[in-house]
């Protein structure tokens, strides 16, 4: 597993300079059968990760651009009228999310309406239109990518839409080093090209491989902690700094993460380190701060923490 990791990295390396922990946590997010919610300033290269990652995992791939005039049926599909031996009849005709990697692109410039299309799609891998139902192919993964919410002409998403998103991840600036291999790479005569690695059906051998990781109950109870801790019921850093803590879906997800971070450095078993680590990802977008904290400058960032110094 530890080889899959290395070569998928190695050919994203020939088009994307730098940002190794952002590959490996959309590949965590991927193994997991779970979607990851990118966060960062344009240029950075968010959109081209998604559409390389889709390229060397051998999945079909498409392309929503969020903007605000963005209606709920040009992501789901709609009915077209189709003429067929001499009568009308409707047709229904399926968008972009019928597909295995959905990138919504600056996701937070659509309108809350639009967004929420997405949800059913996210938790069910279906889409409902009118009556009928209509199941998605597997596996099947939404990549959003947004700019920061300080920016003009942005819609925040709403809390049980980003509660879908197993992991928010942080896309930062490149060295200077990375940005001079960026400019190497891409003002060249020739366009880096990269090669399948694996395929759908050994994708989802992975995916079944992830949950059978085995996890101890003092490290399941160290997440519970840490979750737990993120509670404004209870004294301590969350009444501090926070109005609302995380679910128990963000313990699912923190665990199934800290299985897809064993497998990938190829070990089969989950340590505290996997779970420190992925605490970050998994639960910065389910915290919300209350307004001295945002009065403050504190970040969700810094009360995980805090936290994880308590437990």
């Amino acid at each position: 597993m530890k080889d899959i990791h290395n070569e998928i990295l190695y050919e994203m390396k020939r088009v994307i300079a730098g940002q190794e922990e952002v590959i490996e946590q959309i590949l965590i997010a991927i193994f997991t059968r779970n979607h990851a919610l990118l966060e960062g300033f344009p240029g950075l290269g968010k959109t081209l990760m998604i559409s390389t990652l889709s390229g060397i995992i051998d999945l079909n791939f498409k392309r929503v651009q969020c903007t605000p005039d963005l209606m709920p049926s040009d992501i789901t599909g709609t009915y077209v009228v189709e003429e067929r031996d001499g009568r009308k009849i409707f047709k229904f005709e399926k968008g972009p999310v019928f597909t295995n990697i959905l990138l919504a692109d600056e996701i937070n410039r659509a309108t809350p309406k639009t967004q929420s299309a997405l949800l059913e799609a996210m938790q069910e891998r279906q889409v409902s239109v009118g009556t009928s139902t209509y199941s998605l192919d597997k596996p099947f993964f939404v990549l959003a990518t947004q700019n920061p919410i300080e920016m003009e002409g942005t819609y925040p998403l709403p809390e049980a839409q980003i509660d879908r998103f197993l992991l928010k991840i942080l896309v930062d600036y490149p060295s200077m080093a990375e940005e001079d291999r960026i400019v190497d790479l891409y003002t060249g005569e020739t366009v880096p090209k990269t090669r399948k690695v694996i395929g759908k059906e050994k994708l989802l051998a992975i995916q079944e491989l992830t949950r059978k990781i085995p996890i101890a109950n003092e490290v399941k109870e160290y997440a519970l902690d840490i979750v737990t801790k993120t509670r404004p019921i209870t004294d301590g850093t969350a009444k501090k700094y926070l109005d609302y803590g995380a679910s128990p879906r963000a313990t699912i997800g923190l665990v199934l993460a800290a299985k897809a971070r064993a497998l990938i450095n190829g070990r089969n078993y989950v340590s505290k380190e996997d779970i420190r680590e992925m605490a970050y990802p998994v639960l910065r977008h389910r915290l919300i701060l209350n307004f001295e904290s945002e009065r403050k400058g504190i970040t969700t960032d810094d009360v995980i923490g805090e936290i994880l110094k308590e437990v």
